[in-house]
């Protein structure tokens, strides 16, 4: 990864643990089976690329523009999303662990979560509209003054949502959902 631009590449099997990977541009790139994790990759951009059984866990992404960027079984643990570049800003998500990361801020509508681990990850203030958690864990996930006007929970678990704090108008959620929704009111469902 020495070149400053990278186009139609694939990367297999790469090793980049606790290294700096910075100002660089890859369009259309695969990586595959990488380990990234601990690493600084500030200050890159990455357009439709996709990252495919990789490990990115607490790498660092300030000021990294993702624009159409596909995560499939990815490690992703302590990401910090919400210190990305803000413009085209796209990123989906497919069996892969989220695990304490943060899009909080984020205008990411019509993002797609599928089967995908989100413990703890913070929403604050993130516009979240029409998008999809589908079969997500989204125990002790944290949504505050978050955009949620038309998402499909219906599939999602273990989440907790406020509905006073967060605008969620045509939101879809089954009854077993209900419960995630009324959880602050300390009431029983049977």
């Amino acid at each position: 990864m020495e070149n400053l631009l990278h186009t139609n590449k694939n990367f297999e099997k790469e090793t980049y643990v606790d290294k700096k990977v910075n100002y660089q541009e890859f369009e259309d790139c695969v990586f595959k089976n990488c380990d990234f994790s601990n690493s600084d990759f500030s200050n890159n951009t990455f357009m439709d690329c996709e990252f495919i059984d990789c490990n990115l866990s607490m790498t660092q992404l300030a000021g990294t523009s993702l624009k159409t960027v596909h995560f499939k079984d990815c490690k992703l643990l302590g990401i910090q999303f919400h210190t990305c570049v803000d413009f085209l800003f796209g990123v989906s998500f497919q069996d892969c662990v989220l695990d304490y990361s943060s899009f909080a801020n984020k205008k990411m509508p019509k993002t797609k979560f599928n089967s995908c681990s989100m413990k703890e990850v913070s929403f604050i203030g993130t516009n979240l509209t029409y998008s999809i958690f589908e079969n997500c864990n989204l125990d002790k996930a944290i949504f505050n003054d978050t955009q949620l006007a038309g998402v499909d929970f219906t599939t999602a678990h273990n989440f907790k949502i406020d509905p006073e704090s967060n605008p969620m108008k045509k939101a879809k959620f089954t009854t077993q959902g209900i419960v995630g929704l009324l959880d602050k009111y300390d009431i029983k469902i049977e």
